[in-house]
């Protein structure tokens, strides 16, 4: 099947972005480590890591319209 040059940069871009949250001081502290893209049917994702964390939890959110700079 080929792809438009319009789908092939909408799969560049992760539907969701995956955070590592911690409470620390009744607050939580939110550490980026990875993205999720949806597969083309429409029935799952992709989620690629760039660490693995051991406790807390991992939330996938939209990402944002303008990212800060890193």
């Amino acid at each position: 099947m080929a792809r438009t040059q319009e789908t092939q940069t909408a799969a560049k871009t992760p539907g969701f972005i995956a955070y590592h949250v911690v409470k620390k001081d009744d607050k939580g502290i939110w550490h980026k480590v990875g993205a999720s893209w949806l597969h083309q049917d429409g029935n799952g994702m992709t989620l690629q890591l760039e660490s693995c964390p051991i406790g807390g939890r991992i939330v996938l959110r939209a990402p944002r319209d303008e990212q800060p700079a890193a």
